[in-house]
């Protein structure tokens, strides 16, 4: 085999193999920034998820809060008839124990 063949064969193996870790540097590389890019994703989702969660349980406080109010509102005004409908009773009802008493 004459000389210059081996050095082409040896300079092609050399070519090949820088190749091959240049590839492999590259590789390496497209991993690494695949997983940094997905970690700051996934810390991105987070956030937001957290942020979504702190606005929807303030949305639903509020809500309660108001709920809350029409129900007291509601209680008061109820309480408030049957307060007046017992007022006016209570002459009927003072003149069924004074009869009873007096009948006794």
């Amino acid at each position: 085999m004459p000389l210059e063949v081996i050095e082409n064969i040896t300079r092609v193996e050399a070519d090949n193999r820088e190749r091959k870790a240049s590839a492999e540097a590259k590789a390496k590389q497209i991993v690494a920034d695949a997983q940094r890019d997905g970690l700051a994703l996934l810390q991105q989702t987070r956030t937001s998820a957290a942020e979504r969660s702190r606005e929807l349980l303030r949305q639903a406080e509020t809500r309660a809060a108001a709920r809350g109010e029409e129900i007291r509102r509601d209680a008061q005004a109820e309480g408030e008839a049957l307060r007046k409908e017992a007022e006016s009773r209570l002459d009927a009802a003072a003149d069924l124990i004074v009869g009873r008493v007096v009948k006794d």
